[in-house]
């Protein structure tokens, strides 16, 4: 924004000076405070009555009126009442800035006593207006944590799916499972109904609308020429990446819509489905459908088959990445067995630190399965895991000792 266009600062009226130099000498520090109190409140001057605040409080400590000072210096009997004014202070000009919808103010003081709630349903209730600034809306919902899903919401709704694919993108979520799977699938709404919007659009410029309700699956079974070479109705790149982010996606409405993307991707012409990613998913976009049915539970045995081919392929070849997919996968539908087995076939020898899947120890463990524990161990030459594999199989613990 540019400075010029800033609101002024509030300022207190000129003559305010001669008043409380005057109430000062007629009445004491205490009701000069008091003046002062209410003429930052008439100039609407908040940031400094909350200053003014503090330095009530310290002269009714009989402290120095300098509020700005360290709490340090304070007598240390003075220290509780004097943190507990700093905190009421806070709260009460916090409020004020959210009672007038300055949000990015009050969460100077709200942050500053470590109390993100009520700036938190203040975000919850916010609806932005056309010329409303977001930035730092976002930057307190989304990059402070406060409420990281509005703060996307804000972004995907004001600046479209290529800002809040970026965002996603940018950002590590798979801490944080629950607000991964609403951004990616608000992702897969947003994208699902741009490209309907826009084949029903096509549909119609030809004379042939579609019937309300038709899926784009079925508008595409119906009429093949849709998508003649080098024709798309959406960003490709916005394809691929929202397609790729849906693997995420558990059972469920999304995973639908995401599936219905990927029918779309894989009839695309060759030139626009994107280059061959890294197995298993080479063929892109057949690969994520086929990823995402499993999930839904879709062509289940179909769907395994397919990643197991590509992992026994890539594992022959010395690369281990389908695999770990493959394990997750397995995983991912309850088959904790069936993904110890693919692990002790494919990585076993596979350094447990750079999976980005359960090593066949922490499977073998999740079944207790500790013979296999010794065997994984054995396989990288680890006798300590060895031996305590054997130890935990049999069952044989020395009594833990009291006290």
């Amino acid at each position: 924004m540019d400075p010029t266009d800033a609101p002024p600062l509030p300022q207190v009226d000129p003559a305010a000076f001669d008043r409380l130099r005057a109430a000062l000498a007629a009445d004491g520090p205490a009701a000069a405070v008091e003046a002062l109190i209410t003429e930052l409140q008439a100039a609407e001057d908040y940031s400094n009555l909350f200053y003014a605040l503090l330095m009530k409080r310290r002269i009714e400590l009989g402290v120095s009126p300098f509020p700005t000072g360290p709490s340090a210096d304070l007598p240390a009997h003075t220290h509780e009442p004097y943190e507990q004014a700093i905190r009421e202070a806070g709260r009460h000009v916090g409020g004020i800035y959210l009672e007038r919808g300055e949000v990015p103010k009050a969460w100077t003081f709200f942050r500053m006593l470590g109390e993100p709630e009520p700036v938190r349903e203040a975000l919850a209730r916010y609806e932005p207006k056309p010329d409303d600034d977001i930035y730092p809306l976002v930057e307190i919902a989304w990059q402070n944590g406060v409420l990281p899903k509005k703060g996307f919401d804000l972004i995907l709704d004001r600046h479209g799916v290529c800002s809040a694919i970026t965002t996603v993108g940018s950002s590590d979520l798979n801490a944080n499972p629950d607000l991964r799977d609403y951004c990616v699938g608000r992702l897969v709404r947003a994208l699902h109904e741009q490209l309907t919007e826009r084949i029903r659009g096509d549909l119609e410029s030809r004379g042939t609308p579609a019937p309300e309700g038709t899926t784009i699956s079925q508008m595409l079974a119906a009429h093949p020429d849709l998508l003649g070479d080098d024709v798309y109705h959406i960003d490709t790149s916005h394809l691929s990446s929202v397609a790729q982010m849906s693997l995420y996606l558990p059972p469920g409405r999304e995973n639908e819509l995401a599936r219905e993307l990927c029918e779309y991707g894989r009839r695309l012409a060759p030139g626009l489905r994107g280059g061959g990613g890294d197995p298993p998913f080479d063929d892109t976009y057949d690969d994520y459908l086929a990823f995402l049915k499993v999930i839904a539970g879709i062509d289940v045995e179909e769907g395994l088959e397919r990643f197991h081919a590509k992992a026994a392929r890539e594992s022959a070849e010395g690369a281990s990445y389908a695999a770990q997919v493959y394990v997750n996968l397995l995983l991912r539908i309850d088959r904790t067995r069936g993904a110890l087995a693919a692990a002790k076939t494919y990585l076993l020898q596979e350094d447990d630190r750079a999976l980005i899947c359960p090593s066949v120890s922490e499977l073998a463990r999740r079944l207790n399965d500790y013979e296999a524990v010794a065997e994984a161990a054995k396989a990288r030459n680890d006798a300590v895991q060895f031996l305590a594999g054997l130890i935990a199989g049999a069952g044989v613990y020395p009594p833990v000792r009291a006290g």
